[in-house]
């Protein structure tokens, strides 16, 4: 590797202390990205000094106010009046109080915007107990505008002291590393590089509640920062509109990690990492029972347990993209799993779904159980250290595109899906995919994630149907039937129910029709290479394990049965 630069800045909260100690008598009141338990510390120390302090967290302060300063036992009613501002997001600080309306339990809650203003962001909170008690706060929200790496005016979460914003650790740490890659010589050719490694260690702010349906972690929060914003950068310089998914800058690795030591950044490039060698552990849990992502040997494993014809393509890093294909007398479908590595719940409801359908006479199926293997591997790498976070580093390949969106050789994983396309003729592909299980932000580039609006809270399992022109009418039956047999399913109803009602609450109406309790959007999209119907499967799986995982394979496989029983009776064009 080729190291660009190791720094080691001053941590934020030590340096505020070591200021405020002489200063005794002092009152002194402060936000920063630091977890409760450090922060507390501080104003201990200080206590003992006779300075008197109280640090706040720069990062959801509202979620934070209700887990430090408000009594959850008896809560009656809460009354949420948030901060809307013209450079933002209109439901922006609504969005940032997630995952609230969870947290409040059984007590009435209700949102509500305040009159549009430029002034500093203020939440007014109404509380009241079963018991009579009932309380007034006024909660600040720091925020500053700034000029952004695209040049776009954003509104920011930062640090604040002395009534203004100021750069803490946590700021500093993505400015620097901005800075140093964007003056970077980069070739004119992509990819510009192998890899990019960009490791992190920095103290910060986790918390989690019992079931870890909403996630609040700044460590987290910084590497989807880090990552889309370099992203957002070579877009930029290669002269492509943003979001184009074609861009191909390399593998993007934001290593972040938490320390209670110094603050360090270091950024280096150099090749790919090494393939590793088969650990040679063997699972033998059984499919339907698995809490927890597989590994590559054992996806392995399962696709070899299905008879048909094989194939399969190189990946950029040389791991195999494998896939079987076999042949039947019913309507051929394609079914795929992990295009975005990141979202591991469709490896295992293909795998489950090709099974039982390998077991039907007619059946009549290519599949590729995991598209992606290289994001794959960087994704159980970067899980070896925070299976809880969403890591979507590895969402797309080793080239930094979305393989669906190749175009030019050498196609690589792409190649695989034209392969079963060819082999199988199918007219339906059934892609299986997840996204993030609780909030995903980017807290230093305006909060909410650019170009992913619509992903920012779990809404529940919902479906992506596209068509090619001529077929919609199949596309809403296929539609239709797959939501009436998931509607069968009492356990996926109430938790798509629970998950609506808390989007609702925060992000405001959904933006899909919702049929048979299923979110469902169907579009027509002529993409070339596509099949003529796409079912896209959308399960809240990054990140989660445990009963939860086994709800996401089951919610994926079911969906893939219902698909390939639908196309029984979908008449299909001439």
């Amino acid at each position: 590797m080729r190291p660009l630069l190791d720094l080691e800045f001053p941590r934020t909260l030590d340096a505020w202390v070591d200021e405020l100690l002489p200063q005794r008598g002092a009152v002194f009141e402060a936000w920063l990205f630091e977890g409760v338990t450090a922060r507390r510390a501080a104003e201990q120390r200080l206590r003992a000094a006779g300075v008197t302090a109280r640090f706040h967290s720069a990062y959801k302060p509202l979620m934070h106010h209700f887990l430090e300063q408000v009594d959850p036992d008896g809560l009656d009613r809460v009354t949420v009046r948030y901060p809307v501002h013209p450079d933002a997001a209109p439901r922006r600080f609504a969005l940032e109080a997630y995952p609230l309306a969870e947290w409040v339990g059984a007590a009435a809650f209700s949102m509500q915007p305040k009159a549009a203003e430029r002034s500093p962001p203020v939440y007014a909170v109404e509380l009241h107990w079963r018991d009579g008690r009932q309380r007034v706060d006024a909660v600040f929200a720091p925020n500053r505008l700034h000029t952004d790496h695209l040049g776009e005016t954003l509104l920011s979460p930062t640090a604040w002291r002395h009534g203004a914003p100021c750069e803490s650790d946590f700021e500093a740490v993505f400015r620097t590393t901005m800075t140093c890659l964007q003056r970077h010589p980069w070739p004119d050719v992509e990819p510009c590089f192998e890899r990019l490694d960009i490791r992190v260690d920095l103290p910060g702010i986790a918390w989690a509640p019992p079931d870890e349906s909403g996630w609040i972690n700044s460590h987290e929060a910084l590497h989807e920062d880090l990552y889309f914003s370099l992203l957002e950068v070579f877009q930029l310089r290669s002269g492509r509109p943003a979001g184009d998914r074609r861009l191909q800058p390399g593998q993007i690795v934001p290593d972040v990690r938490p320390s209670d030591g110094p603050v360090r950044l270091r950024i280096s490039i150099g090749p790919h990492a090494p393939l590793r060698p088969d650990s040679g552990a063997v699972d033998d849990t059984p499919l339907p029972a698995v809490n927890a992502p597989l590994s590559p040997e054992r996806v392995d494993r399962e696709l070899a347990r299905i008879a048909g014809e094989r194939f399969e393509v190189p990946s950029v890093q040389g791991r195999a993209v494998r896939g079987v294909y076999r042949r039947g007398s019913g309507p051929a479908v394609l079914i795929s799993g992990a295009q975005h590595a990141n979202e591991t719940s469709g490896v295992v409801g293909a795998l489950r779904a090709a099974q039982e359908l390998a077991a039907r006479p007619d059946a009549h199926f290519a599949l590729i159980a995991l598209e992606n293997p290289d994001g794959y591997a960087l994704h159980q790498a970067l899980c070896a250290h925070a299976p809880r976070h969403m890591h979507h580093a590895a969402r797309y390949t080793a080239l930094g595109d979305d393989l669906e969106y190749r175009e030019a050789a050498p196609l690589y994983e792409r190649a695989a899906r034209e392969q079963a396309l060819a082999l199988s003729g199918a007219r339906l592909h059934v892609n299986l995919h997840g996204y993030p299980a609780h909030e995903w932000t980017r807290p230093l580039t305006g909060y909410i994630p650019r170009g992913f609006e619509l992903w920012t809270v779990p809404k529940g399992f919902f479906l992506i149907v596209r068509h090619h022109t001529g077929w919609a009418a199949q596309a809403r039956a296929l539609a239709e039937h797959v939501c009436r047999q998931l509607a069968l399913r009492a356990g996926l109803m109430a938790f798509n129910a629970a998950q609506r009602a808390s989007y609702n609450a925060h992000a405001g109406d959904l933006p899909f029709e919702v049929i048979h309790g299923t979110a469902c959007m169907i579009s027509e999209v002529n993409r070339p290479g596509s099949a003529a119907l796409t079912l896209i499967t959308e399960f809240p799986d990054e990140t989660i394990h445990g009963d939860p995982f086994i709800l996401a394979h089951d919610t994926q496989t079911a969906a893939v049965l219902a698909a390939v029983d639908a196309m029984g009776h979908i008449s299909p064009n001439p």
